[in-house]
């Protein structure tokens, strides 16, 4: 059964079904978390994974997710953003702006650029809620937004008695309002675009070229926007800051001179506003054409019902979000807003872009926005393969079907366009979570398994945007080299350490997949190239902080077998924090220092324990890492599973107490909720996943058990719908009984300190009785999670 007839019927019934509708559980959705001080998070409205993705943009330093909590200005209202990036400001295409009229009728006494016609908020009247944003300028224009999947929908709610734009401006406004169409973005990307203008029905189209904003490439977006409640006066088209009622159709390009290119587009203005001094813009969306774009908007909006989208919008929430229920006696409404908060973000992307594809013809869906999977391998597929199966299976499959059509696997993706790559081909983990935990439902798995083949042994021309580079040496000497020989491909020649842990853990999950697949030949292979991790530790190497010393580091390496030197917390927020960023030079981890990245072998952690002197001293190091300042930093999500690597020392009892240590320390309610960027809801994922008592080591089927922030959570498998329990005994909210005495599977006593992705699909009863201080459970050497060399195949 192809694609259209299947997983999308399922979807389609999951969102309409009203069970569970839990609508309480979005009051504690605060989507402003994050939206200044370098959280990037997009606020705006928007469905599950949806394509439209509407907001006020503002002006200042941190427009990356279009909207910030700051007191920049605000010059439009676009249609498409992404959340939590780390790179450029992403999208923001054909921002719409209004005004209540031209400074004594006048129609170039309206302000038209960007620049000139940026207007602050009023304070406190920002509204941010799933599938609804708000906020009112200083024009006394109050703005209000939702979306359907391709398709935004504003009220403009016009003053009766218009008053100046600018404090300076002298005159009298009349009540014409009037609504442009730029044709901008947020990172002022436009190459070439074009706009047209209907003088009867005031219907406004056009198109535009733009860059992506962390890749290479160029992309091409359509717009058709339409507007009700108010009768038309005029139209035209601008340039500059200027306008005029003929022609009605413009043609621009970037001149190579202008930078940014010169403004241009197209308004509609009205006699009057309408009932209630309103008028609603609908705005369709499109990849392939103008065309469809209408037919998107006309389709999805037809009757142009604000409060109608809006509550729609509302209920894809809550039934996306009721695959989970709490138990939520007495835990304070801070944490239970951190939590539901973080799993909504974690459903803003990876963004549905089935149908919109000009790339290839295919009956596979295609998914965009992978921002970026080095960054989302690591909690939020996990996480969307625990609450959301379907649409998880949904984005393997277009992973697959991009090697398919571009010859890899994408690293990071976004606008139709290749990303950068980070690390290592981290959609080969993304691809093994999915199968060990055995997503099956119309994914082709020998085409998925020839796609991670590729990026183990086919290096591209330009490995900067996908698959490895330096294959060559890596199998010839099992490392990176730092000073490497690589005429091959092209790519930045650093972060070498880096690169080497992670390509020794992607050849791990190949390895997993063989086993799966009864390829022991290649079982053998990958497993052994796993190993390379090592190949660049240091045993001699030592760190000396704040006057204790540790030895044994990640160090850069020759190509002659010999060592250099990285200062192990250089890129930490001790020394040269940002110099390790991927345009950075000379540096040889990636947005972390070797402190972090020597304890990087998630999958021979017995080993790597070993290595560095035996479970007591890494424990002794592990905790240095989080107890000193500044020598971790959180806002990365490399960052995340060293909170859990305890439990691999036998230490389970200490996994609980940091991440108890960061949530609500780092991961809150507040505007500044989050410690780094959201990286379209990683940070949000994290605290969810932490505060569901489970922590999943991407890649494997192993999730390692720590004690909810809950009485209780109930999980439903929307495929199976079998619950899986999790329920603490001796629970307290002042979270002082935070390590687990014991523990009982469906009644029976459970010790191993990890569980299987069984437990969410078959469903059970998992008890936790807690206490105050660490106890001998999940502690004994056959309680700990798998590691390749020494108990794998339990």
């Amino acid at each position: 059964m192809g694609f259209k007839t299947s997983l999308r019927i399922v979807a389609l019934s999951l969102a309409l079904a009203t069970h569970a509708t839990q609508h309480d559980v979005l009051d504690f959705v605060n989507p402003l978390i994050g939206t200044i001080n370098g959280g990037h998070v997009f606020p705006g409205a928007t469905l599950p994974f949806g394509m439209a993705k509407a907001v006020a943009d503002t002006n200042g330093a941190e427009l990356q997710g279009g909207f910030a909590s700051d007191n920049s200005d605000i010059v439009g209202f676009s249609h498409m953003h992404d959340s939590g990036t780390g790179g450029g400001a992403s999208l923001g295409n054909f921002p719409l702006f209004a005004q209540s009229g031209c400074l004594n009728g006048e129609l170039n006494n309206c302000y038209f650029a960007k620049a000139l016609r940026a207007s602050k908020r009023i304070n406190d009247t920002v509204i941010a809620e799933p599938g609804y944003f708000a906020v009112a300028l200083n024009s006394s224009i109050n703005t209000e937004m939702t979306v359907t999947n391709h398709t935004a929908l504003y009220r403009f709610t016009f003053p009766s008695t218009p008053k100046p734009m600018k404090i300076t401006d002298k005159g009298s406004v009349p009540n014409e309002p009037l609504i442009l169409v730029d044709l901008t973005d947020l990172s002022n990307s436009r190459s070439r675009a074009n706009i047209s203008v209907d003088d009867r029905t005031g219907r406004i189209t056009g198109s535009g070229t733009f860059q992506p904003s962390f890749g290479i490439g160029t992309y091409t977006l359509y717009f058709c926007t339409d507007f009700q409640g108010a009768e038309i006066k005029q139209t035209g088209v601008f340039q500059n800051n200027r306008a005029g009622t003929h022609p009605k159709h413009l043609q621009t390009q970037a001149d190579g001179s202008s930078k940014p290119p010169v403004p241009a587009g197209a308004f509609v203005q009205f006699k009057r506003p309408g009932k209630h001094n309103e008028i609603v813009a609908r705005v369709g969306l499109s990849f392939i054409s103008t065309q469809q774009a209408c037919r998107n908007s006309a389709n999805e909006i037809g009757d142009f019902n604000f409060n109608s989208t809006r509550q729609k919008a509302r209920d894809a929430w809550a039934d996306k979000l009721s695959t989970v229920r709490v138990d939520a006696t007495g835990v304070n409404k801070t944490l239970q807003t951190v939590f539901w908060s973080g799993m909504y973000r974690s459903m803003i992307s990876p963004q549905d872009y089935t149908g919109e594809n000009p790339l290839w013809k295919s009956d596979e869906p295609y998914y965009d926005s992978f921002y970026c999977i080095w960054d989302s391998y690591r909690s939020i597929h996990p996480l969307l393969t625990i609450l959301d199966p379907v649409s998880q299976t949904l984005m393997v499959r277009s992973l697959i079907d991009i090697y398919r059509h571009e010859g890899k696997l994408p690293d990071c993706r976004m606008s139709l366009c290749k990303g950068f790559t980070q690390g290592g081909s981290n959609a080969d983990v993304v691809l093994a979570d999915a199968y060990v935990k055995k997503l099956n439902d119309g994914i082709d798995w020998k085409t998925g398994y020839e796609a991670v083949i590729s990026d183990a042994e086919d290096e591209p021309p330009i490995w900067s945007v996908e698959g490895r580079g330096g294959l060559a040496s890596w199998k010839e000497l099992g490392y990176i080299p730092t000073d490497d020989f690589d005429p091959y491909g092209v790519g930045p020649f650093t972060r070498s350490i880096s690169r080497t842990v992670e390509y020794a853990y992607n050849d791990f999950c190949i390895a997993e997949m063989a086993r799966g697949m009864k390829k022991q030949g290649d079982v053998e292979k990958y497993q052994k190239r796993a190993e390379n991790w090592v190949n660049m530790f240091n045993k001699d190497q030592q760190s000396t902080v704040q006057g204790k010393t540790f030895t044994g580091f990640l160090q850069p390496r020759y190509l002659n077998g010999t060592y250099g030197f990285q200062d192990p917390t250089f890129c930490t927020p001790m020394l040269n924090f940002t110099s390790c960023y991927l345009n950075s030079n000379g540096h040889e981890t990636y947005e972390g220092s070797s402190w972090l990245y020597t304890f990087y072998a998630p999958h021979d952690m017995d080993a790597l324990i070993t290595t560095l002197g035996g479970p007591t001293e890494f424990v002794r190091r592990l905790q240095f890492l989080h107890d000193t300042p500044d020598l971790l930093y959180m806002g990365d999500e490399q960052g995340f599973l060293m909170v859990y690597l305890f439990h691999y020392a036998g230490r389970p009892g200490l996994s609980s107490f940091y991440q108890h240590h960061y949530i609500p320390s780092l991961f809150n309610d507040t505007v500044v909720g989050i410690p780094g960027n959201d990286d379209s809801g990683a940070m949000g994922s994290f605290s969810t996943l932490a505060m569901m008592g489970v922590w999943p080591v991407a890649g494997q089927d192993v999730y390692l058990i720590n004690p909810p922030f809950f009485p209780e959570i109930t999980i439903t498998n929307p495929i199976t719908k079998k619950k899986a329990i999790i329920r603490t005994i001796q629970f307290d909210a002042s979270y002082e009984n935070i390590y687990i005495q014991s523990a009982k599977l469906d009644g029976k006593p459970y010790t191993r300190n990890w569980i299987s992705h069984d437990f969410f699909v078959q469903g059970g009863v998992l008890e936790l009785t807690l206490g105050k201080e660490e106890s001998q459970w999940g502690t004994r050497q056959q309680d700990l999670p798998p590691s390749m060399r020494k108990n794998h195949s339990r």
